[in-house]
């Protein structure tokens, strides 16, 4: 009995465990054939699969008129590179894109379509280098973001939609966004001016911060590791590595057996976060921003007092690092975030409808080093909280001399208000959080 004869939906069932690869060849077998290995359904599983596609299309983002045709067109688009590392850059993508979509479609409306590969052969001839091939990949999949110029407000100059994201303090906003190809030869071309590299020098900029203060990420293209400047890094040319370097491997190399620069190991381990709640979006004014200050455990910290809820955590500002000096070698900012939960204050038994913060005390640690700061209000305020008013939140920042510390304390507070007081002061816990140089600087 010929395989014919066993009917559409057993040779369904047999070609989509084959693969496209294979269904395509068993559809050069016979005219019954090609129109089973040709069923839409099938082809639809095989860009969902590979490309994380629900509809077909290019890999510009135009449709096509079916799911075989769209496969056809990336199979051929990326033909020269491994294709399991082109499927591992589409996910990591659409990772991003989805948690974009569903999260902030601002920063999603600023990613360009991806460069071709004579866009990406120009720069590299303008440069002289190689790139490594996922940065390749990522770039033909989508070509960076394309933000508006000129200025925001206070220290931005443009608007907070950058991919990576940033911070706030000392009232100052950092927001780092993915740089498209024309922007990483402009940079690059100025940074290496400025900085005095050789002319054979392999680092290109991929991405920067839209603050007076500049934020620079380098991509050294000949071994696929990445780099963030330090405050040192004008005169000194001084970086922090922002992916651990034993994970980059066949960064220029096609056979090997698995690619993966620090460019791509440091989007999926933020496509990771985002997806996992640990940053989020927050909103400041009128804008809003991805915020790299951690929201989750261990390295957020969460106490409740009388009522009284205080978050806490910290992120590295390494451009203002200098790791060369002996007490203000990390800078550290940390945000927390306090509010009145909807019971209202409660001491002795006794609720009250508000409190109002008078004084804070931090105990900082680091390399067996203790140091007690104590203060009245913070950053020269002392916010009332009320239940169902959200959440006050505030920055600031502190240098270590180590690479690790943590921080905690207390506020004291008083139900009612300092110029009213219901009954006396009591302690608000803020429990300890890490001030830790992290495997991933972002």
């Amino acid at each position: 009995m010929g395989l014919e004869s066993v009917g559409g939906l057993a040779i369904h069932v047999i070609l989509s465990k084959l693969g496209p690869t294979d269904t395509a060849s068993v559809g050069c077998v016979s005219r019954r054939f090609r129109d089973w290995a040709a069923d839409e359904s099938l082809w639809s599983n095989f860009c969902a699969d590979d490309l994380q596609l629900s509809s077909p299309e290019d890999h510009f983002g135009n449709p096509t008129s079916n799911f075989k045709t769209a496969y056809q067109i990336w199979r051929k688009a990326f033909g020269m590179y491994p294709w399991p590392l082109v499927r591992r850059v589409k996910r990591c993508w659409g990772r991003l894109k989805c948690w974009l979509s569903a999260n902030f479609p601002e920063a999603l409306a600023t990613l360009r379509k991806g460069a071709s590969e004579v866009e990406i052969e120009e720069l590299e001839y303008r440069l002289k280098v190689k790139l490594p091939l996922p940065t390749r990949v990522l770039y033909r999949i989508c070509d960076g973001q394309e933000l508006m110029s000129g200025k925001f407000s206070g220290s931005m100059l443009g608007p907070p939609l950058g991919l990576i994201g940033g911070y706030c303090f000392n009232n100052m906003l950092v927001n780092v966004y993915l740089l498209p190809l024309r922007e990483v030869i402009t940079e690059t071309q100025l940074v290496v001016r400025q900085l005095r590299f050789s002319s054979r020098s392999k680092y290109i900029v991929i991405a920067t911060s839209s603050t007076f203060v500049e934020k620079i990420f380098l991509l050294n293209c000949a071994n696929g590791e990445l780099y963030v400047g330090t405050r040192k890094l004008a005169t000194d040319g001084e970086m922090i590595p922002c992916v651990p370097n034993v994970l980059i491997s066949s960064v220029h190399d096609s056979g090997g057996h698995q690619q993966q620069d620090a460019m791509l190991l440091w989007l999926e381990e933020h496509g990771r976060r985002l997806h996992d709640g640990i940053i989020k979006v927050r909103e400041e004014g009128n804008s809003r921003s991805i915020n790299l200050f951690p929201e989750e455990a261990p390295h957020c910290s969460t106490a409740v007092t009388n009522g009284v809820q205080v978050r806490a955590s910290a992120v590295l500002v390494p451009e203002f690092s200098d790791l060369q000096s002996d007490t203000d070698k990390y800078l550290f900012t940390y945000s927390i975030r306090m509010a009145l939960l909807p019971e209202g204050c409660i001491i002795n038994g006794l609720t009250f409808p508000s409190c109002q913060l008078h004084r804070r005390h931090w105990i900082i640690r680091a390399n067996d080093v203790v140091t007690d700061v104590d203060g009245d209000g913070v950053i020269g305020k002392y916010p009332l909280l009320r239940p169902g008013e959200g959440e006050f939140v505030y920055e600031s920042c502190a240098y270590l001399s180590s690479s690790s510390g943590s921080i905690e304390g207390s506020f004291t507070f008083v139900p009612g208000r300092l110029a009213d007081p219901k009954c006396g002061p009591f302690e608000v816990e803020v429990a300890q959080f890490p001030l830790q140089l992290p495997d991933y600087v972002f």
